[in-house]
């Protein structure tokens, strides 16, 4: 009896140069390493200096409960009692959370104040370079 099963072909397509294109252009990646390269190039932002958010209160209570919590955690594990512990977090919260919004707001002013000097020397050099083509 005849063999009825053949083996499955992939497609080879030719370009009319001659060469012939193995893999398609934008098929499916057919290897770990290919897909995690595709994965990678697609969530990549763009690279540069990183710019600060500007601070806010919900940002700061955010950190602040997340300190708060590594405190009571550390307290905890320190031998301190539970209810000693919570209670010692809910009193440090809200200094955390100042702290947290005061910090912010430092590195986001100081930030803003380079970037105002970069712009002040860059406008006195475009000025400079005017003056002086004349």
């Amino acid at each position: 009896m005849a063999q009825t099963k053949k083996k499955r072909r992939r497609k080879h397509r030719g370009t009319q140069g001659g060469r012939i294109d193995r893999r398609p252009a934008r098929g499916r990646a057919r290897s770990r390493s290919e897909a995690q390269a595709r994965a990678r190039s697609r969530t990549k932002k763009k690279s540069g200096p990183r710019v600060p958010e500007p601070p806010t209160r919900s940002s700061a209570i955010k950190k602040g409960g997340i300190a708060a919590v590594l405190f009571v955690a550390v307290l905890a594990l320190f031998g301190q009692s539970p209810a000693a512990a919570v209670v010692a977090g809910v009193v440090i919260f809200p200094a955390y959370t100042v702290m947290s919004y005061l910090i912010d707001r430092f590195i986001y002013r100081r930030y803003l104040r380079k970037e105002e000097q970069k712009r002040a020397e860059h406008e006195a050099q475009r000025a400079g370079a005017g003056q002086t083509g004349g």
